[in-house]
Order: structure tokens, then sequence, then C-alpha cells
């Protein structure tokens, strides 16, 4: 595609991506995430011709405006959407897909100071949350789920999720990396409440044991653990 047909394409992706979206005039003011990609098609361009320094003249005027780090050397595929657009970081040997979802906060960053490839590639259909950091040359597969700041630091398998500090990575079973919906990151795992849900269920067994195989007695305790919760509860409702 020529450069002012990827412009074209860029322009049209709030009104798919953003229900906010009420007439054409809010492009000019209210997406600076649609005017930094824009704006990187232009830097790319002067940059891979040979003209740098123009390049990052245009790259640091646009991060003025938009509040948008993208280094011109980065590569960005089609259709690719930031919303909001605050505060994005872009590294220079970044390579993004086809349709990905950019929110605000997100840093595609390095970890080495080394030349060459030190930047994550992130593939189609993927939808990165808010405040999360990708980290160093690592793989995003196609159609993951970045949780809202997370920390990733290694490769995520297609149709994958990751979330938490740093990235724990939950693979959907039975994946085929089909294409999901990039508007349901919310329906993100809770790993921390899974977890104590194992733990009290775990317990409870080791407690229903004791009492068999022993008959020690855990009634008394019981109720003072029961009171203590109450008074938890009670103490965080008082607070809303």
């Amino acid at each position: 595609m020529t450069l002012w047909s990827l412009i074209k394409e860029d322009f049209t992706l709030p009104k798919k991506n953003d229900p906010a979206l009420q007439s054409q005039l809010e492009l000019i003011f209210n997406y600076p995430g649609v005017w930094a990609i824009v704006n990187y098609r232009v830097a790319n361009n002067l940059y891979v011709k040979g003209y740098k320094k123009i390049a990052r003249l245009v790259s640091g005027i646009s991060q003025l405006f938009t509040n948008t780090d993208i280094h011109p050397a980065a590569t960005i595929g089609r259709r690719v959407f930031i919303d909001h657009g605050f505060g994005v970081v872009i590294g220079e040997t970044t390579i993004i897909e086809d349709d990905v979802l950019i929110y605000q906060g997100v840093t595609l960053g390095g970890v080495s100071l080394s030349q060459g490839k030190r930047h994550p590639t992130i593939q189609s259909n993927t939808v990165i949350g808010s405040g999360a950091k990708v980290l160093g040359d690592i793989n995003i597969g196609e159609n993951c789920k970045i949780g809202a700041n997370s920390v990733v630091v290694k490769d995520v398998p297609c149709s994958s999720t990751a979330v938490g500090i740093p990235a724990r990575i939950i693979r959907r079973k039975d994946s085929d990396c089909q294409e999901g919906s990039l508007l349901d990151h919310n329906n993100l795992p809770d790993v921390s409440k899974e977890m104590f849900s194992y733990l009290l269920k775990r317990v409870a067994v080791l407690e229903h044991a004791l009492q068999e195989h022993d008959g020690i007695d855990v009634s008394g305790e019981d109720k003072e653990l029961e009171s203590i919760y109450e008074n938890f509860i009670e103490a965080m409702d008082s607070k809303e």
C-alpha cells in the first residue's frame, strides 16, 4: 500500500474501535493515538529513504503534541490502533503486525544496550492493556491478551493471556490460535483469587483429615477465625 492509502486506513480505525466517536471532527482533537500513528508513517517513510535526522525531528514534534513516543525505525503494520495514546512508548526495533490494539501507558521497550533486535515483536490480533510493559526481544503470538499493568519479559504463545508482575501466561485449552475479539480484554483470569480458593479448599481438606484421623476438635479456632473474618468484612464495608 502507498503511504497515503495507509494514512487513510488509519483514520477509519476509531469508527471501528471506539463507540465514543460521534463525528469526524473529533478525530482532529480527541484521538492523539491516531495522529501518533499517522506521524509515524511519515517519519518512517523518511527514515527508510535515508532522511534519518528529519525523521527523528518529525517524531520529536509528534511526541510533543501526542505524548506518544514512536521511534521512526519501528515496524508497524496495518490497522494498528492506539486508543487514547498518552504515555505509549514504542522502541526502535519493535515489530507490530496487523490489527493490534494498544491502550494508554504501554511500553514496548528494550532491556539491552547492544545493537540489533532488542524490542518485542507483537503478532496480529493482539490487545495490550493500559500500562502494560512488554520488554526485550520477545515474541507475543497471534490473538494474545496482555493484561493491564502486566510486565511481560518472556515469549507468549498464540491465543494466550499474560497477567501479573512478572506476567504469568495462561494458555487457552485446546487453542488453535483462532482469531478472537479484541474488545473482550476485560475477561482476564484472576490468578490470586484462584490460588486463594485453592488454598482455602486445601486447608479444609487437611482439617477434615485431622478430625477424622486424630479426633482433633478445631471448632473453637473456627469460631475465632470467623469472628476475625466478619470484623474484616465489616471494616471494608464501612470504607465504601
